[in-house]
């Protein structure tokens, strides 16, 4: 009797006395798995955010309107550290040209009721979020002397959940857009 309880507390007693150190190997493998990703990831992030992306806007109902457009142009960086082991979601910003056709700019005016951008009242509503703050590597994308548009009502209007300022050339059939995570 006392060799099959010895027996049965070795076969049960080896797994309780394991059980410590798997967790403390496991607890070591996640936390340099974790700081190797938060490496890789600082690492990655400047590059992502420098990327110039051609592919077509998703969500649409973040530029509402727009249906079919010849050429998009956009990037995307970071409002935090998305790096951090911090707990909650990284808001991002956005900014694009699209290149849209003539026809299609104008109708996209007049259904918007866009008017003329007037720099003053700009930076009382959309202050940093102005054309002449778009990022460098999207300023090639610009027309050349732009007679920038914009409209209150299209900005506003409640299909996204993000912030929205749209600036709109109709002559050169270009709208510069600037959303933002809430």
């Amino acid at each position: 009797m006392k060799k099959r309880t010895l027996v049965l507390v070795a076969v049960l007693g080896a797994p309780l006395a394991l059980l410590p150190a798997g967790a403390v190997t496991a607890g070591y493998l996640v936390v340099r798995d974790g700081w190797k990703r938060q490496s890789t990831c600082q690492e990655l992030l400047p590059i992502e955010e420098a990327k110039v992306r051609t592919d077509r806007w998703d969500p649409p109902e973040d530029l509402p309107g727009l249906d079919d457009y010849p050429a998009i142009h956009w990037q995307v960086r970071a409002k935090g550290n998305p790096c951090t082991w911090g707990p909650g979601p990284t808001d991002w910003a956005y900014q694009g040209v699209v290149k849209l056709r003539p026809e299609d700019a104008r109708a996209f005016a007049e259904r918007y009721d866009f008017v003329a951008y007037d720099p003053v009242v700009a930076e009382e509503y959309a202050a940093n979020r102005t054309p002449e703050d778009v990022w460098p590597a999207l300023a090639g994308f610009l027309p050349p002397e732009p007679r920038w548009l914009t409209s209150r009502v299209y900005d506003e209007l409640d299909t996204s959940s993000r912030w929205r300022t749209g600036y709109l050339d109709v002559e050169h059939a270009t709208l510069l857009f600037m959303l933002d995570d809430h």
